[in-house]
């Protein structure tokens, strides 16, 4: 029997040992947090005004991060900078989510997103990247939305980005797009994930 050299052992372990280091890095789906460089999670919401009442909003998620998650804590972000900037409650004109996928597809009779009923006419746009490169679906297209139909198993990451409009005073109650900030944060901060302490 041959005993394996000190040097191959050495390599051997070296490259077990980066591969779980990689994966232990990965291992944490993006917590609700700002979307800065070098955090132990990547990925997380940013946002831009466009006109004093309206900003773009966006949450990205790694790997490990579901869509229902993306969406959610892009919805709980935008209720939140809505209070921040002094205002009551917003509407939702323009929405987008990005999918980037490397797999395949199959049927996801399933799925719901866990942010329920309350939001239902919450439905950001998305882009998804499959074997023929990307492609679009947006709500007013007026065909099913493709994720109702189908998931992808390895999934990259998504990200959802929406644009807003603020108000002020009681929501407009014949806007199905329109959110009462305040009880957006009250119905999903219990789902709501803070990065763990460093």
């Amino acid at each position: 029997m041959t005993t394996p050299k000190p040097h191959a052992l050495g390599a051997k372990t070296l490259v077990i040992l980066l591969s779980v280091a990689t994966l232990s890095a990965c291992a944490t789906a993006t917590p609700y947090q700002p979307n800065l460089p070098r955090q132990k999670a990547s990925g997380g919401y940013s946002e831009q005004r466009l006109e004093p009442n309206r900003w773009r909003v966006t949450f990205a998620g790694n790997s490990l991060t579901s869509r229902e998650t993306v969406e959610s804590y892009l919805l709980f972000r935008a209720a939140e900078l809505t209070q921040a900037q002094g205002y009551d409650w917003f509407a939702i004109a323009d929405r987008r989510t990005d999918r980037q996928t490397r797999s395949y597809l199959q049927t996801d009779p399933f799925y719901g997103s866990w942010y329920g009923s309350h939001f239902g006419h919450f439905a950001p746009t998305w882009r998804y990247h499959g074997g023929h490169g990307w492609s679009t679906w947006h709500p007013h297209m007026g065909s099913p939305f493709f994720a109702s139909r189908i998931d992808v198993q390895t999934i990259q990451k998504f990200e959802a980005t929406a644009e807003i409009v603020m108000g002020r005073g009681a929501k407009p109650v014949d806007d199905p797009t329109a959110f009462d900030a305040r009880a957006v944060q009250e119905n999903l901060r219990p789902r709501i994930l803070s990065p763990a302490p460093e």
